[in-house]
């Protein structure tokens, strides 16, 4: 692993500069792009927070440092010409200075035969449920299932569980589908309800599937020696 810039062979242009693209370590979200140059690289990999080089400036800016929002660095990999950076970043705040989550709100184009969605809609889904949580909406099932409290939510994870089963015996891609999506909108409001987040959940199935602890796995797909 690369800990100093020392380690890596990047390759700076005539300015002395590299460009460097921040991308949210949860949502996989692109966030921005800033430029860094050899001290601004160190004091990153030193500190755990993204710092750049300001051009226009001509000076070390650390992003976060007047907002708050800083950027706090979790993985750091440089491409294979050794030409551009990518941080994967926990962020505090937005990244943009106009308040956007992202530098990249603006969009060009976009293909809707290929535009159905992703895993980040978990994330949206969650700050969904965090807002009618804060925020109670008269009419919404959410409010309704945390009005009711822990029993109504387990007796409906339970239902749409079953119901999903049954969509897999019956051999229904479509009903399967809509099930799966109605049992993890439930689990969703549960994990919530228990103060439980998606990262923990995250954090787990990375521990447990990385080749790092595959080894501790039995052939029955359990844990060794727990």
């Amino acid at each position: 692993m690369v800990t100093s810039l020392d380690d890596a062979a990047i390759q700076f242009n005539d300015q002395g500069l590299v460009p460097a693209i921040l991308q949210d370590y949860h949502t996989r979200q692109v966030l921005m792009m800033a430029w860094m140059n050899a001290e601004s690289i160190q004091i990153t990999l030193d500190t755990g927070k993204a710092t750049f080089y300001s051009r226009s400036r001509q000076a070390l800016w650390t992003k976060g440092e007047t907002s708050g929002h800083f950027q706090h660095v979790v993985t750091f990999y440089y491409d294979c010409d050794a030409d551009t950076l990518l941080l994967e970043v926990i962020p505090d705040g937005p990244a943009c200075h106009t308040g956007h989550t992202s530098c990249f709100y603006r969009e060009i184009a976009e293909n809707a035969e290929l535009d159905k969605g992703n895993s980040s809609i978990l994330k949206t889904l969650n700050d969904q449920i965090e807002d009618r949580k804060a925020h109670p909406v008269e009419g919404s099932y959410t409010n309704y299932l945390f009005n009711e409290g822990l029993d109504k939510i387990c007796k409906k994870v339970g239902e749409e569980s079953t119901e999903t089963v049954i969509a897999a015996k019956n051999g229904d891609p479509d009903e399967l589908i809509s099930e799966t999506s109605d049992l993890i909108y439930h689990l969703s409001v549960l994990l919530n309800y228990q103060g439980v987040s998606f990262d923990d959940v995250f954090e787990k199935l990375t521990a447990r599937h990385t080749h790092k602890r595959r080894d501790e796995y039995g052939a029955a797909g359990k844990i060794k020696n727990k």
